[in-house]
Parts: structure tokens; sequence; C-alpha cells
């Protein structure tokens, strides 16, 4: 913890609405009641690939309590995607669980007696489920607008898309390289961040164009924007719901939220539209596939100096935003190797015949890392380098530059991670666990079980992404609001800035509140994405509070003839500072009877120069006859600048489990039934996850370095606390068994074959 005088800051402060929470009381979307509102579902396709030749939906109408039954002959031209190409409803179907027809009734049994009653023809198509077989020129076609499967490179950063990295002199680069490897590693077995609450809309339309949303995500800016560029001549207000997580694959749900909104204005009434957990396993927006073929080469002393590939990205039957992900994972590539000058590295967005792909926490860098790091350990194991030593050497820091999302460099301004580096692997004690390339840390005296560690490491400068606008009003009777469009998906973001604001006031921590997050009440936000909270939405709050402060002060000064520069306020009084007790005014009293409320503003503009940090140790124990692979042992290493709160960081660390992230190296994946196109997953016994009565010890490191930022030198690093888990545990399940593994997860059939104890047909 830091030295720093604080009365909130760095200090654990119970959540306002903890109570409700816990409690059950706090209203969810699927506990909001809006009059007169209807129920909507979703008919789903049962084959990968499928025209609809024919579609009758009389007996679903005739059904009493039906309001609506939308199909393609009468749906809104109205599409989602990047760029725009997924109608809301189609009758070309490219994947089990697409959308074939929508229905609104007055209660959920009677949409689903409806849906039964709609009788379909199809015309199974071939389909396609591997990203680069769906590059073939024989492949099955997708869309006619994205010939041989392949969607644009395109994003809404800059004219320019940041897809790809060519810098320097690669094939020098090589020559001067005293290391160089190649290989092909693959992380694509699509897991799904399954958040506790599947997503789900209400929408109204409250005027000829004026729709209003109720959604459960952190981001109703961006969902405002999105629903807007797809329904022309709309105004749409979007208001967030207290969500039951997101793990970033709900903050923007737009073709949920279109099919809503097209039931609510066949209709002329609200519709609730929200998947069940079989919709949601099934046919939500899953991870995207990655898939990494290439060179590294490496010099004499470990620094990385030539980077050389093709990253394949599988994006399911439609991109929400993969565009975006790429980019931002290349710049995540350039922060992990941070003195690497020469690249040529190029990826190609795939379209194929399953879950489309979306935002999931990691956003881009978790993907294309998992695949990429193994790649580069290929050159440090030839080298026969400690992988940690040449992380740590090779991880961005002060005066090195990148080129991040928006296609623009960036001097890197930064703390030095190596302090983080060395207190993590002291306290995991790397030095004597670490023996070497696929050589085990221990070996059971019966030759049966073996241990192995790894390490994986990551960071991302989308921590200061996207503008922020904010409001802090001050009021006469002694309290404080902050205007600012803040979700609330679980990492008690709206604690924090309130926690801010408090500490800028000098008032009770209970003085001041949030509103809630309404695109019509407040500025713009882009949401909980990237880790932004803390220094956008923070550095936002603090810059309106110490304007409302200023004015305040100034007010008090006039009536108080005492200079500005010698008042404060504390606990919504304020005083002279040499002389509290003679020389004090009230609010009441500074406002007047008929004074203005005092309204301070706030802007942060987006700045990539910081980027955050994540260290990942992992020791893994492996029984060499059955294969199975047991974690037991975990530890993150980090440094946030300022801890704000010291039980939710560690709890965003421990995050690193949840929302398919270290765990993914290991047992969870969405199972395919290659040769029906379908996913055999569909319940939460199929889908395999840890339960809390399985989690290993883990340890965290969370320094404290103070960063220059005004958000009391603070950063967010929530988001990548399980990015670099996968890795580390490939790492650690190959050195236990002394054989390398290349893809994930490491099933007991993965390892058994990587050893030559199974052939590559038997599973």
């Amino acid at each position: 913890m830091s030295d720093n005088n604080y009365k909130f800051i760095g200090k654990h402060v119970v959540r306002t609405d903890g109570r409700e929470v816990i409690s059950g009381r706090r209203p969810f979307i699927d506990d909001l009641q809006i009059s007169n509102m209807l129920y909507g579902r979703v008919l789903a396709c049962p084959h990968p690939h499928a025209m609809i030749t024919d579609i009758d939906t009389s007996q679903a109408e005739a059904l009493p309590g039906v309001r609506a039954v939308i199909t393609y002959k009468n749906a809104p031209d109205w599409k989602s995607g990047l760029p725009k190409h997924r109608k809301i409803v189609d009758n070309h179907l490219r994947m089990v669980g697409d959308s074939v027809a929508l229905v609104a009734a007055d209660s959920l049994q009677i949409a689903n007696e409806a849906m039964a009653l709609i009788k379909v023809e199809y015309e199974q198509l071939p389909f396609v489920l591997d990203c680069e077989e769906a590059l073939k020129p024989d492949a099955p076609q997708l869309y006619e607008e994205f010939p041989g499967n392949v969607i644009p490179k395109i994003t809404t950063f800059s004219r320019e898309p940041f897809n790809e990295i060519h810098l320097g002199n690669v094939e020098e680069a090589f020559e001067e390289s005293k290391y160089v490897a190649e290989g092909y590693f693959r992380y694509d077995m699509l897991p799904h961040p399954l958040p506790p609450e599947s997503p789900g809309v209400i929408a109204e339309w409250t005027g000829k164009n004026a729709i209003k949303l109720y959604y459960n995500g952190g981001c109703p800016h961006l969902m405002k924007i999105d629903l807007e560029d797809s329904i022309p001549g709309s105004t749409v207000r979007v208001i967030g719901c207290h969500a039951g997580g997101s793990y970033g694959s709900k903050q923007k749900i737009p073709h949920l939220a279109l099919q809503c909104v097209a039931l609510a204005k066949v209709t002329g009434r609200p519709v609730k539209l929200m998947m069940d957990r079989t919709d949601h396993l099934l046919s939500f927006e899953l991870r995207e596939g990655s898939r990494m073929r290439g060179k590294i080469g490496i010099t004499e002393d470990g620094i990385i100096n030539a980077v050389q590939g093709m990253w394949y990205i599988d994006s399911g039957m439609s991109s929400t935003y993969a565009q975006a992900m790429t980019a931002v994972g290349l710049g995540e590539a350039q922060a992990f190797c941070g003195k690497c000058k020469n690249w040529d590295l190029d990826t190609v967005l795939v379209a194929t015949n399953h879950s489309s792909q979306a935002p999931i926490r990691g956003f881009g860098g978790q993907e294309l890392k998992s695949a990429m790091i193994p790649l580069v350990c290929t050159a440090i194991r030839k080298a026969n380098m400690d992988p940690l030593e040449v992380f740590k050497k090779n991880f961005v820091r002060e005066g090195d530059r990148y080129i991040w999302r928006d296609n623009k460099w960036w001097d890197v301004r930064s703390v030095d991670f190596t302090p983080a580096f060395d207190a993590t692997a002291e306290a995991f004690d790397w030095k004597n666990k670490w023996k070497g390339w696929e050589t085990p840390s221990w070996v059971s005296p019966d030759g049966k079980c073996a241990r192995g560690v790894g390490v994986g490491v990551h960071g991302n400068a989308d921590i200061g992404e996207d503008p922020t606008e904010g409001i802090v009003k001050l009021h006469p009777f002694g309290s404080v609001t902050v205007e600012m469009c803040i979700g609330e998906t679980g990492g008690n973001q709206r604690h924090a800035v309130q926690k801010m604001v408090a500490e800028v006031m000098n008032v009770p921590f209970e003085g001041v509140q949030v509103v809630d997050p309404d695109t019509h009440g407040t500025g713009y936000d882009a949401g909980m994405i990237g880790s932004r909270g803390t220094i956008t939405m923070g550095t936002c709050a603090v810059r309106a509070a110490r304007d409302a402060k200023r004015k305040l002060l100034q007010r008090a000064s006039e009536l108080m003839n005492i200079d500005v520069e010698e008042l404060d306020t504390e606990n919504f009084t304020v005083f002279q500072k040499r002389n509290k007790e003679k020389n004090s005014m009230p609010w009441l009293e500074v406002f007047g009877t008929v004074e203005k409320t005092i309204i301070g503003l706030g802007v942060y503009e987006q700045n990539f120069d910081k980027p955050n940090f994540m260290l990942y140790l992992a020791e893994v124990e492996v029984n060499l006859e059955t294969g199975e692979a047991k974690l037991i042992h975990a530890m993150a290493g980090t440094d946030v600048g300022q801890i704000i709160d010291p039980v939710n960081v560690r709890m965003q660390a421990e995050g690193s489990f949840g929302a398919a992230g270290a765990d993914t190296a290991l047992f969870e994946e969405m199972v395919m039934d290659q040769k029906l196109g379908r996913f055999m997953t569909s319940n939460m016994i199929d889908y395999k996850w840890r339960t809390f009565n399985e989690f290993p010890p883990f340890d965290s490191v969370i320094l404290e370095g103070q960063f220059n930022t005004e958000s009391f030198h603070a950063l967010g690093f929530g988001e990548i606390t399980g990015s670099p888990g996968p890795s580390a545990i490939l790492m650690a399940v190959s050195n236990a068994i002394g054989h390398e593994i290349k893809e994930y997860p490491c099933t007991p059939d993965v390892v058994l074959r990587a050893m030559g104890k199974l052939k590559k047909e038997e599973k």
C-alpha cells in the first residue's frame, strides 16, 4: 500500500448498494416490468448452413396472445456487424441457432407455443467450421459481399485500418538473430465467457423515431451509436441496467437489441427479449478463434529481434467487432515484444459456420498472445533461456514506442514493471522451481505424477481509450451528484468513482451519489471496456470535482472576504485553513437561498501512452498415466500505481479463472460435433467450468508504482488478469510431461498424445 494519507483511496469501503445485491433486492433486467409489455422469443435454426425454402407462420399468428411474428419476409432491413452485414432475421442461415423467426406474445409460455407452430422447410447447404479450410477456393461461401469468406479489414478507430504490422527489415533481422525458430499454434476452441446473467433487452418506441432501450451491459453510449447507425433516422435512449456480469460479452449486444426493437415497432408495445441459458450457450457470441503460423528471431542477449507470420482469426458466422479486437491484439503484441523493431505480421479475418465472435474479456490480446507467446517460446527454448527473464527484458517500458489501434505512434510513459516481475518471481520461488524447458520441477517417488511451472505476461494500453464527459454537482444542503454514464457489470466502477469524488470534495462517502447510466442524462462515455474506467472515468470525475470545488471556494471567498487560496472544504463546510474554528461557513450559507447549483465539468481525451501489466505464474501437476492436468498454484503480479480499493483489486486478479480466462488452457471449450456442426456443450454440466470448491491456492503481488495519472496515480488492470494464464499453463504442462504441447485445452487426450501414449485418432 502507498503512504498517501487518503480517507477513501486505498482503503476498503462497503458499496452503497452492497446489501441490495447480496440480499437479492437489487433489480436486474428480468425483474423489470414495463406497463403493457410483451415477451419475445427467437426461433433457432437447427442446421449449420441452410436456406429457407418455405415458412408458414399462420398457425402461430392465430394462437391467442400472439401479437407479432417476424420472418425474413416482413423484417425491417436493419443489419448489425462490422461492416453492417447481419440481418435481424434472414432466409440464408449460417449457424445452428441462427435466427429463423421472431415472436412477441403476452407471455413467454405463449411465445414458446407459437414457435412450435411455425413450419419451416430448409435446403441444407455444405458448411465449414475450420477457418483455414474456409479460405480454400472450394469452401462454402457465407456472404456474397465477403468473397472467399474474408471479412474486410476496417475499424472505427482510424481512416486506415490497423490490422497488420510491417516495420523495419525482417529478413536482415533474422540474419542478425542468434536463434530463429518457426511454429504453428492454435487457440481456437471457442471458450464461452458465460456471465451469470444471460443477455437481455427491453425495447419501447416512445415516438415516431424515438426508441427507449434497457439492456444489461456496461456501454450504453456505444449501444446507442450502434443502434442509431443501424436504424436510419432513429434517436435511441439507452439505459443500462445493473448486470449480473458481462466479461466483455454483453457490453454490446446489437443483434439481440435490433430484434427486440423490431418486435416493439410491429406491435406498438414494449417488448422484453431475454436469452435463456441454453440460447446463451449455443447461439450467443463467443471468443474469436485464433491461430498463428510464424517465425521468431532472438538475439544472443535475449532481445526479440524479429516477428514474422500470419494471424488467422475465426470470426464465426458474423463479425460484431472482430476488426477492433485484431487492432488491439496487434498493439498488445508490441507491448509484449517492446524492444522488437522488425515486424512482418499480417492478419486475415475469416467467416465460418459457428457462433458469431464478439468482444470478450481480453479483447484480441488474449486470443493473439495465447498463440503468439508459445511461438516466441520456440525461439527462447532453442536459446535455452529462462522465459521469465526474456519476458522481463522485452516488455515495453518508458522510452519505447508502439503503434496502437488508432494507427498512430505512441511514446510510452510508464513505470518500470521490472520490480513487479522480480517481486512476483520471488514470491512464487520461480528460480528454484524453474528447471529448464520440458523439465519437470518435481516428480513423485512412484513416477506417476510430475509438476511443471510456466509464465505468461500481458499488457494493454486501452486503459486510456476513448473520451469521457462528466459533471459533478454540489447541492446546498450537503450532497454531491456525479452525472456520468457508468454502467455496473460487476467491476465496481461506480463505487470507485464515488470514492474519488468523495476524496476530492472531502465529504462522507455516502454524501456522493452517481446517477444511473442513461444516455439521455449523461455525457459521452465508451463504457466498461478495456480496463479504461480507472483512468478515463476516474480522471473525468476528478477534473469535474476539482472544477466544482474551485467554484465553491471562489464563491465562499467573495462572501467571507478571504483569499481563495486560504480556503478549503470538509464535510459540506468551507473554512479558512489557518483559522478553521472561527472562519467557517456551511455550504447552505455559501449557496444562499436563490443561488444556482454549482456545477463542475470534466472531460478526458483518450491517450494510449500507458500500458498496464499482468504477470501470471502457474504450477501444474500432471498424472502421467491418465493425462489429467491440475493447476495446483497460481500467482498474479502487477503494478497498478495506486490501489483504489484493496478488496476489489484482489478480486479482479482472482477473476483470471473465470470469463473464459486461465482455465481455457485446461478444460474450458465449446465442443463442436464436426459432422453436424452443432455445439454439444449446451448446459453447465457439459460445459466444464471450475466450481468454487475446486479453486487452487491463488496469490497476488500488487505493487503501487504511482503512475502519472490524475486519477490518484492509478490505472486499471481487471480486463487482462486472465489473458496471460493460458500460455503460462500450456508451458507448465509441457514442462511437467517433458514434451511440448501446441494446442488448447490440455485435456487428458491432448497430454497423452503429446507423450506418445495415444494415437492421433484416439480420444
